[in-house]
């Protein structure tokens, strides 16, 4: 009887820390984390200053007062009453939906294109090679056929 020795925490830890989907995890939270710069750069840079050409470039002093008087502080905290601002509400969606089509259009679409090249390249080879194969199988047929008639002829002679 060999009894299963059974594997350190160690060896179980490094194990774990050396499958693919781990290092995969950790190699795109660093990427996103890299990318979250560009996207934030392009989103003040870019996308911000055009929007404040037509409107304000920041929304959130809109608000509305439920009890008056609605006092707030310059670092954000209400002093007094009870303040609705929906101005700093539609400033995240609006970053939201800004950064979205950020990446969307500059990551997310051309890497599907990408892929899609990639996946039609790959299917136009095997295709070739499919092809290549069933002539080769009908050849080795007709070889076949033809040493088959062979000695069938061949047979009808003695």
């Amino acid at each position: 009887m060999s009894a299963k020795k059974e594997p350190s925490i160690l060896q179980g830890f490094k194990a774990f820390l050396m499958r693919g989907n781990v290092v995969d995890l950790a190699v795109a939270v660093v990427i996103g984390a890299a990318f979250t710069n560009i996207v934030n750069s392009v989103v003040k840079g870019l996308i911000n200053p055009l929007v404040g050409a037509i409107g304000t470039q920041s929304l959130d002093h809109y608000s509305s007062c439920l009890k008056d008087p609605c006092v707030v502080n310059a670092d954000g905290s209400v002093k007094s009453g009870v303040p609705i601002l929906w101005g700093t509400v539609i400033g995240a969606t609006l970053t939201f939906v800004i950064t979205a089509a950020v990446v969307y259009f500059l990551m997310v679409l051309p890497m599907s294109k990408y892929l899609a090249r990639q996946e039609a390249r790959k299917k136009a080879r095997e295709g070739t090679h499919e092809v290549i194969e069933v002539t080769e199988l009908e050849v080795l047929k007709e070889i076949r056929d033809a040493l088959v008639a062979q000695r069938g002829s061949g047979h009808d002679e003695r």
